[in-house]
Order: C-alpha cells, then structure tokens, then sequence
C-alpha cells in the first residue's frame, strides 16, 4: 500500500475551493489511521473548535470535508444520499487512453441528474486499479512548458473552475 500525508494546506485550500464551486462533500481518502486522524484534528478545529468563531468563512468551508478510510465508503455514502451511485471522474497529470476532454465532461455534468465524484491524487496520483474502474478519466492540465506536477490544491482548483463556474 502506498499512501501520502495529509496536510493543512491541502485540507484549508481545497475546502475553500470546493464550497467556492458547489461541491456538497470533499471526501479525503486516506487508509492511514494516524492521518485520518490529524484531518479529524484539523477539520474539528475549524469546525467546533475555538477557531469556529474566530474565523466563520473557513468553518463555513470545512463543513464539506468527510474524512473516510476507503473510496467505497464515500461512494456508499452518495449512494444513501441519492439513491444512485456516483459517476467517478478520475483525474490524472499523465495522458491517458480515451481520456474526456473539459468542455465534453462540463457538459455531461449539467445535462446529468447522477452524482459525480471527482478524484484527485497526491504523491504517485490515484491508483491504477482506480483509473480503470472509473467511468471517466479527465484529460491532462496542459501548461506552457514541459513540467507538469501541480500541487494538488492547484489542479483541484483549476479544474473546478474548468468544470463547475458559471459560463460568461
């Protein structure tokens, strides 16, 4: 098993940009016990902790953050809230076969009623296996040059903004 840690920035960051963009629920994944255990940490903090009063917006963000063990727990989870199973978008640095550009993915997105999870990795990215079972694996971010390793709070932020703001 391979796994990374969670870090507060990652956790403050991509809360803020998930409520920015609608998202109902930022899952971190993470079989580590001690790592679940630090995002508990953290997110109570924010959310019942004395930092609640002191800065309302990001309470007001962490309340989408779900800290779970496995992926199947966060799709079990959308699927008792929905009744459907979440259509899983996998998001990869990396080209992959048959990957869906943003603007086809954009508009699945607001013609769909299901539920979409949309999956970003840290470290090694998400897992092969994960790739495969997804129903879709989003396109690459292409910058200006060769390099291509965002920070995960980065990409999340693109592509929300990609996929979910509103068109002009």
């Amino acid at each position: 098993m391979v796994a990374t840690s969670i870090t507060c920035f990652d956790l403050h960051d991509i809360a803020r940009t998930a409520l920015t963009y609608g998202v109902q629920k930022y899952y971190v994944v993470n079989p580590l016990p001690s790592q679940r255990k630090l995002a508990d940490r953290i997110t109570h903090y924010w959310q019942e902790g004395p930092s609640s009063g002191w800065n309302p917006t990001r309470r007001d963000a962490f309340q989408v953050v779900k800290v779970v063990e496995k992926l199947e727990e966060a799709v079990e989870e959308i699927r008792e809230q929905t009744g459907k199973l979440p259509l899983q978008v996998v998001t990869t640095a990396r080209p992959w076969p048959d990957a869906v550009s943003y603007p086809s993915l954009r508009k699945r997105i607001q013609s769909s009623e299901a539920p979409w999870l949309i999956l970003f990795g840290t470290g090694w990215g998400v897992a092969e296996e994960v790739k495969k079972n997804a129903d879709v694996v989003l396109e690459p971010i292409e910058g200006a040059g060769i390099y291509n390793h965002l920070p995960v709070r980065a990409a999340v932020a693109i592509i929300l903004d990609r996929l979910l703001a509103p068109e002009k």
